[in-house]
């Protein structure tokens, strides 16, 4: 699977075509996207932790905000299970799609 641009410049000037992504098969397109989510997954979850630990440290014993900074860690937890069951979600996508 490849994309191509086809760039439009001066009339006299040789057409470029530049190439921006290029995938061989399916599977490497998956596999791109395993990664993508991982890494996006992982971001995610490290911003929930750190707003976590934030509201945590701010909440000075106030009952409703360690609440909310308890689920606010529940959340990063859960991205962080995602992101690392990202390879068999993926792996399940390939065996349906037979890539």
């Amino acid at each position: 699977m490849a994309v191509l641009v086809f760039c439009v410049g001066p009339a006299d000037a040789a057409p470029q075509v530049q190439v921006l992504a290029l995938a061989d098969s399916l599977d490497q397109v998956l596999d791109n996207l395993r990664n993508w989510l991982i890494g996006i997954l992982a971001g995610v979850a490290t911003v929930c932790l750190t707003v976590a630990g934030v509201r945590y440290v701010i909440a000075s014993g106030d009952p409703a905000e360690i609440e909310k900074a308890k689920s606010a860690l529940r959340a990063a937890c859960s991205g962080y299970a995602l992101a690392m069951l990202a390879p068999v979600i993926v792996a399940v996508l390939k065996s349906i799609v037979g890539a």
